[in-house]
Formats: structure tokens, sequence, C-alpha cells
């Protein structure tokens, strides 16, 4: 397989499933089972018990949950879904949205 294209603080669309529209910012990529995490983006509900030594307070908390790869789409600098490319220039391998052939600018946190 090609591996990821999408990397941490890409800004995603998700394509399909329950969030299908949403947009948010990737806070992780799992790799090895070809996931992302995505913010704000098929949140969960997760039951914590109390624990006082590490001042955690018990009840539900909602979290992320990761999203298949395949069902989020990159947002470019334009504003649209686009899929990724590489290519050489100069030196340097660069990603560039396959919508309109624009490099793709790394962000910094």
């Amino acid at each position: 397989m090609a591996g990821i294209k999408i990397k941490r603080n890409d800004t995603v669309e998700v394509i399909a499933g329950k969030d299908k529209g949403k947009r948010g910012r990737v806070l992780r990529v799992l790799a090895d089972r070809d996931r992302v995490l995505v913010e704000h983006v098929m949140m969960v509900k997760k039951h914590l018990k109390p624990n006082p030594q590490r001042n955690i307070k018990g009840g539900i908390a909602e979290q992320e949950s990761p999203i298949h790869v395949s069902n989020v789409m990159l947002i470019d600098g334009e504003g649209n879904k686009t899929r990724v490319g590489a290519r050489i220039e100069g030196d340097k391998k660069v990603r560039y949205s396959k919508a309109s052939g624009n490099p793709i600018a790394e962000k910094k946190k």
C-alpha cells in the first residue's frame, strides 16, 4: 500500500459515515491501523472510574474516536476537497493538491 498521505494538523473533511460533511484538524495519525483522529469528529462516550491518586473525577466523558483514512479527504489552501500527490521540487519532496496543482503548505503547531 502507498501509505497515508494525510499528516498531523492537516484540515480534513469527512466524506462518509455518520459525521459526513464535518471538518476538523487531524490530531493524530495511526498509520499501522490506517486511521486518523480528527478534532470533534466521531465523538464517543467513555465511562471513567474515579481515581483520587491521579485526580481523575469519575463519570461519562466524550472523546474522539479514530476514523478510517478512506473516509476523510484533505482540504487544500483554497478550502476545496482534494486528493494528495507528491512530487519533487528542487531537492525536496512536496505534497500537492491534485485538484488545483498547488503545493500544500506544511502547517506549524
